[in-house]
């Protein structure tokens, strides 16, 4: 490929660049919208087919429990398929998914269309990150990967504002129906993307992975040097199964991800993100203002990962968990205090609405992007493919089991307890990540790995006391 003449102001490779960028945003758009259309919709769904409480938890769960077998599904796909197919894939699942939650006449109906959209989802986060991360160049990868994840929360508040506008007319189909327009723009958006050059080498197709690399890049040395360096990696194989059956050193490193992902989920910000509005009505909040303020928690969540973005690299991992998980065991802890008091003054609802707003942003900054960091560091080379599986199944299980459970546990324990039993778990996840969660700021992955192997404790692996000869 030809390079342009210096000057004129048009860059292809970094046009594409964008484009690629673009569809990120909307795969994340996508997910965040999966995520946030249930709480504005679940009350109104629930009167029109008189849902019992477990079955509104059965139409919450659903989707995670589908986007735990997509996840799996997702790593199947991308390796057979390709990344581009597998994307396709999830993007045509995703809107047969929400058409079918726009369409439903019966719980059972709309528990098989969240479970279709979980699938999707399932598949799509699996796969579109890993894409990203192949296709886009050394300068360009961080930055896509955490446009991703950002976009994310941005579907979250879009999907708040649009149940708000959505909720004075009581159009849950409507809530629904809005969610698939990602998924449509995004279907055509792949249509043109080029196959992942990582896969194409996988594929034994080295000159179409050539060809892409040259097209996405504006020099033709550097694409020769990615393609020796992917030749490289390929070599090493993955031994995952093997690694676990017969490596201690590994099975530390899928304990700390799957105890990683489960903190994560714990923590409770699901219990937010699927019923807000629910807490803001047991705070005395009516109609469309439990939506509103549910936009608001949806708004800090969205900014509020931006102070990870900012310090994860500064202040570290586990300084940023550590407050993250204090200010979450503050904000769920004040809450369960004004919630376990019946008739709310205006005063008490505000508080409400702060110690939510509080609680979010806590997570926002720490536990939400940084288990991520955190799960995708730990695990050695040859079985990182299986270790991040693993954590990221652990993930939708425990999402799932916390949004099947939520409503439950309000009936049996009562509202000020419920968010105290929350306040709790983040107050010993504070224990955990002193005990077992190691600081990697700074730390090669390779490093990480040496440590691991060499038998150093879990919380030492990263940031620790240097290796002695014979650990080395």
């Amino acid at each position: 490929m030809e390079n342009q003449p210096q000057g004129t102001g048009f860059d292809p490779a970094r046009l594409r660049t964008l484009v690629i960028g673009c569809l990120a945003a909307l795969a994340g758009l996508m997910a965040g919208l999966d995520i946030g259309v249930i709480s504005g919709a679940l009350d109104l769904v629930a009167r029109a087919f008189h849902a019992s409480t477990i079955a509104q938890e059965w139409i919450v769960s659903a989707m995670m429990g589908g986007a735990a077998i997509g996840s799996l599904c997702g790593g199947w796909m991308s390796h057979q398929i390709g990344r581009k197919h597998a994307l396709l894939v999830g993007a045509l699942v995703f809107v047969a998914g929400s058409l079918a939650c726009a369409l439903a006449w019966s719980i059972p109906s709309m528990i098989i269309g969240r479970l279709v959209m979980g699938l999707a989802i399932g598949v799509a986060a699996f796969t579109a990150p890993l894409y990203l991360s192949e296709i886009a160049s050394e300068q360009a990868r961080g930055a896509m990967i955490s446009t991703y994840q950002l976009m994310i929360t941005a579907g979250i508040f879009i999907a708040f504002l649009t149940n708000t506008m959505f909720s004075y007319s009581g159009n849950w189909r409507g809530m629904f129906a809005v969610a698939a327009v990602p998924g449509v723009l995004f279907l055509i958006g792949v249509l043109f993307l080029p196959y992942s050059p990582r896969w194409l080498m996988m594929r034994g197709r080295r000159n179409e992975a050539l060809q892409v690399l040259e097209d996405l890049r504006d020099d033709r040395s550097v694409a020769m040097r990615e393609i020796q360096n992917i030749s490289r990696q390929l070599q090493m194989k993955q031994r995952g199964w093997s690694l676990l059956r017969h490596n201690a050193n590994f099975r530390r490193s899928i304990f700390l991800g799957i105890a990683l992902q489960a903190m994560q989920q714990l923590a409770g910000v699901n219990v937010v993100m699927y019923y807000a509005p629910r807490i803001f009505a047991l705070a005395g909040y009516v109609g469309p203002a439990q939506l509103w303020c549910t936009a608001m928690v949806g708004l800090v969540n969205m900014l509020a990962t931006f102070i990870a973005v900012g310090l994860v690299d500064r202040w570290g991992r586990k300084p940023i968990l550590y407050t993250g998980f204090i200010i979450m065991a503050i904000g769920m802890g004040f809450l369960g205090l004004v919630l376990n008091h019946s008739d709310l003054g205006q005063t008490e609802q505000i508080i409400s609405v702060f110690m939510l707003l509080v609680y979010i942003s806590g997570f926002a900054m720490s536990a939400g992007p940084l288990m991520w960091v955190l799960c995708s560091e730990v695990q050695p080379i040859q079985g990182r493919d299986l270790g991040i599986s693993i954590s990221t199944l652990t993930n939708w299980v425990a999402n799932m089991i916390v949004g099947a459970s939520f409503l439950s546990l309000l009936q049996w324990l009562g509202n000020g307890m419920t968010f105290w039993l929350f306040a709790g778990f983040n107050l010993v996840f504070v224990l955990v990540t002193w005990r077992f969660v190691p600081e990697t700021r700074g730390m090669s992955l390779e490093k990480i790995e040496q440590r691991l192997m060499a038998g150093l404790p879990l919380r030492e692996i990263g940031q620790g006391r240097p290796l002695s000869a014979g650990e080395g």
